[in-house]
């Protein structure tokens, strides 16, 4: 498992360097509204983690359909998407942090949660689902 959250850590800095590029650039070039951004960079940044963990992250796949695995894949990425949202509001609006820095905070919280039920839902190995 430490080869895995090695692993999982650097795909994540590069799913990470392309949420924070969009972000930026959909704010501060395009003038987004700083919310709609950072959902757009977060589904972007996902769609970068997905692709490394399944091809490189885990060794071992919990399920054999891979449409499946997507999807609750995605599904996990959809909860991070809302815990994103509303660490990056709270602690912009309510605290009063600058939107970078609460993105800084969401990201450790969101890397959190994201690695342990991916690691346990998805890649634990011993498939239930043994039948393609």
């Amino acid at each position: 498992m430490p080869v895995e959250i090695f692993r999982y850590v650097l795909a994540g800095s590069a799913a990470c360097a392309v949420d924070y590029s969009v972000l930026i650039t959909l704010t501060h070039r395009f003038g987004l509204y700083y919310l709609t951004s950072a959902a757009i960079a977060f589904m972007l940044g996902s769609l970068v983690s997905y692709l490394l963990n399944i091809t490189w992250v885990f060794d071992q796949r919990t399920f054999i359909d891979r449409r499946l695995e997507a999807l609750l894949f995605f599904s996990i990425g959809a909860a991070g998407l809302a815990l994103n949202h509303y660490c990056i509001k709270f602690f912009t609006e309510t605290v009063g942090l600058h939107y970078l820095g609460s993105k800084a905070i969401s990201t450790v919280v969101v890397f959190a949660v994201n690695f342990t039920a991916r690691k346990y839902l998805l890649f634990r190995g011993s498939a239930p689902e043994s039948a393609a």
